[in-house]
């Protein structure tokens, strides 16, 4: 029974290596040119994106690290409790740094935004699929097209 338990574990984990809920990076999108920020809005997110960008790679480096030494753990052929439940442990410190600095990085773009932008920004959340916003960035850095299904919906328009 505790093996079927320790697979479940196992399994469920990459859903646990998400950003946090309602994370996805906005100011790299179509969408930020939808909410006609200022030129002094604009350099002031990229100066926050730029401070975090660093910081925020070698979290989730570590949270990789962390999960990738969890799954050497199972696949040990002596299973050692006590090495595995300190993998888990060292992996739920790495993803709460990491959360904490996404949210904390966000606190600080929320702070540069109008109240009405803060608004139109929250209503065209719910458009987004999890992890659409993180794929489109990767894409667009590296050069591709989002597939014709993952283009952001047409901006909302009041009548």
């Amino acid at each position: 029974m505790s093996k079927l338990a320790l697979i479940l574990l196992f399994l469920g984990l990459p859903v646990l290596a998400q950003p946090p809920r309602g994370f996805f990076p906005w100011w790299d999108s179509p969408l930020a040119r939808d909410l006609n920020l200022s030129e002094d809005q604009s350099r002031q997110i990229r100066n926050i994106v730029k401070e975090y960008r660093t910081r925020l790679i070698d979290l989730r480096a570590g949270v990789e690290k962390a999960e990738t030494e969890l799954e050497d753990q199972y696949g040990e052929d002596l299973f050692d409790q006590r090495r595995a439940t300190e993998s888990i442990e060292r992996l739920v410190t790495a993803r709460g740094e990491l959360t904490r600095a996404l949210s904390l990085m966000s606190l600080r773009l929320r702070g540069v935004l109008t109240t009405e932008q803060y608004r139109e920004l929250q209503k065209r959340r719910p458009n987004m699929r999890p992890g659409q916003g993180m794929r489109q960035m990767q894409q667009r850095r590296q050069g591709q097209q989002p597939p014709p299904g993952e283009q952001p919906p047409p901006p909302h328009r009041e009548r």
